[in-house]
């Protein structure tokens, strides 16, 4: 799936939907489209109506003001959810998108059935910190990397692979402006909603690459111990793109805590 016809909300929001059952909303990374969830998608929708939205500024969803922070987009999915009358659905989240996904849980209630972040951040060390913020100021300042985010994402390795092709052009691709807002909220969003697990009562799955040097295990499993129903899961051998790059084995654990029972409120 390089490119689809998509339908939009009257927010401004650009979808794309498959499938029926209970609903499955995913949302992918900064700089990404909602394209990269075409492995999740030709799998999940079988047994569920799975709902793949462009983040705001990518793809053909309409940009949120510059300087927007993470609780604004987490705003944006609400009325995502509105416009599209769903009093509940299953919210995945890759890399940025998990951080919205996980403001949802953190504030949606029982909106939000079951959470999944995919590669999440949480909580940076210093070090970590200091470099996605130097990164941020970069794209602010109009210098922006393609291949610096793709070397961290798949290794050096990957670079003849369709999966870095077609990532690789989706990042080429983003709206610059809206780039750089979305890049900001994700370097300064990893602790925003950082005490809120305790109180989010749905499964909660944390899944990331072993190898990812950015969404760590180490972060994957303290949300994990942080959330009453959360737990971790890895894959070896991987980074950062893990849906694209470990589709099949993404799909099964996807599958597996889409089947865990709603925890009463």
């Amino acid at each position: 799936m390089d490119t689809v016809r998509r339908s939009h909300t009257r927010n401004g929001a650009a979808y794309l939907e498959q499938g029926s059952g209970e609903p499955l909303v995913l949302i992918h990374g900064v700089g990404m489209r909602l394209e990269a969830w075409a492995p999740q998608m030709t799998v999940l929708s079988r047994s569920h109506r799975v709902i793949a939205v462009d983040m705001p500024g990518h793809g053909e969803s309409r940009a949120l003001p510059e300087g927007a922070r993470l609780d604004g987009f987490v705003d944006w999915l609400g009325f995502f959810f509105d416009d599209l009358k769903l009093d509940h659905a299953n919210v995945a989240g890759h890399s940025m998108g998990a951080l919205i996904a996980g403001g949802a849980a953190a504030t949606f209630g029982s909106r939000v059935s079951r959470v999944a972040l995919l590669n999440a951040v949480y909580r940076r060390d210093p070090a970590a910190r200091a470099a996605v913020m130097e990164r941020a100021r970069k794209i602010q300042d109009g210098e922006v990397d393609i291949d610096g985010p793709l070397l961290r994402w798949f290794g050096a390795d990957a670079q003849g692979s369709e999966t870095y092709r077609l990532t690789r052009r989706w990042l080429s691709w983003v709206d610059r402006a809206a780039y750089a807002t979305a890049y900001a909220a994700f370097a300064g969003g990893d602790d925003t909603y950082a005490d809120g697990w305790q109180k989010v009562r749905c499964p909660a799955l944390f899944l990331t690459g072993a190898d990812d040097p950015n969404s760590t295990p180490a972060m994957a499993h303290s949300m994990a111990q942080a959330a009453p129903h959360g737990y971790a899961v890895l894959i070896a051998g991987h980074r950062h793109m893990v849906n694209l790059t470990a589709p099949e084995e993404v799909n099964t654990i996807l599958a597996n805590w889409l089947a865990k029972p709603e925890e009463t409120r």
